[in-house]
């Protein structure tokens, strides 16, 4: 039997152990970036049936979007990373944004469904995905 031995470059091993030690500095940052894309679909969305098709003139204050946000990258117990989309706390209607949110997106007795999560996150994985791509090519390139 042949034996064949390859070794990569001394540099491109450097690289790749110096990754290795930053990986908990550039995760975050790629998954804020493809946070960043989703929330601004979800902010679209949500933008567009705020107020759309009721019966009666619309109570909306703006107050749901302005609580649409995005959260830092934080380690859960099972080591990874997660970045959520979502909405701040409390709203002054006495009621929460994310019911309020449950009741656009899912509708509610004589309330017809407004959907504009699942379309947001169907419409934006495409872009999500290059934008966190983009993000860490950035980031290795800094390396």
């Amino acid at each position: 039997m042949a034996r064949m031995n390859v070794q990569l470059p001394e540099e491109f091993m450097n690289r790749i152990s110096r990754l290795a030690d930053k990986t908990d500095e550039i995760v975050p940052k790629v998954l804020e970036a493809g946070g960043t894309v989703v929330l601004g679909a979800v902010r679209s969305n949500l933008s567009a049936v705020i107020g759309k098709g009721t019966k009666y003139e619309s109570r909306a204050t703006g107050e749901l979007l302005g609580a649409l946000g995005l959260s830092p990258a934080k380690l859960d117990n099972a080591g990874n990373f997660n970045v959520k989309v979502g909405f701040a706390e409390p709203h002054s209607g006495g009621v929460s944004n994310a019911m309020l949110g449950n009741l656009l997106e899912y509708g509610k007795h004589g309330q017809p469904p407004k959907p504009f999560l699942k379309p947001a996150k169907s419409a934006s994985q495409k872009a999500c995905i290059a934008a966190m791509i983009s993000a860490f090519e950035h980031e290795v390139g800094k390396i």
